[in-house]
């Protein structure tokens, strides 16, 4: 198994992940994301818009799933989806290019962070697979 550190620098090395989210009729809906842009403890900060369906169905349901999958090893991380909108938030992974999409700049009302929180997880590799708590990664 990896350990943390591997795990966020296995994350790090993508260039996208896969989110899932729960719609209102109780399906689950998947999205590509660019990797996030901030790691910290267990949780990943992702920028994305405010009025994205996705915004949406986790303001109503956090329950979320992050997969990460490159060559034949694939991890899904399982946890919570939130949405922050907070200034503090917003500028803690703002990038100058992202003025292409939020004119407004970081303080425009479309733009937002998810901070998925993981909980446990599962690692797919080599036709084995294992759960684990994001605690044993140590």
């Amino acid at each position: 198994m990896r350990t943390k550190s591997e795990l966020y620098d296995f994350i790090r090395q993508q260039e996208v992940l896969y989110v899932a989210s729960i719609d209102g009729e109780g399906y689950p809906n998947i999205k590509a994301m660019y990797v996030p842009r901030r790691i910290e403890g267990n949780s990943l900060y992702l920028s994305t818009n405010t009025s994205s369906m996705r915004a949406k169905q986790y303001t109503e349901n956090p329950k979320a799933s992050v997969y990460i999958i490159q060559g034949g090893e694939g991890i899904m991380l399982v946890g919570t989806m939130e949405v922050l909108q907070d200034l503090e938030s917003k500028e803690s992974i703002w990038r100058e290019e992202d003025v292409q999409y939020y004119k407004e700049g970081v303080t425009d009302p479309d733009y937002c962070v998810f901070r998925f929180t993981a909980e446990k997880g599962r690692r797919y590799y080599a036709g084995e697979s294992e759960d684990f708590t994001v605690e044993e990664l140590g």
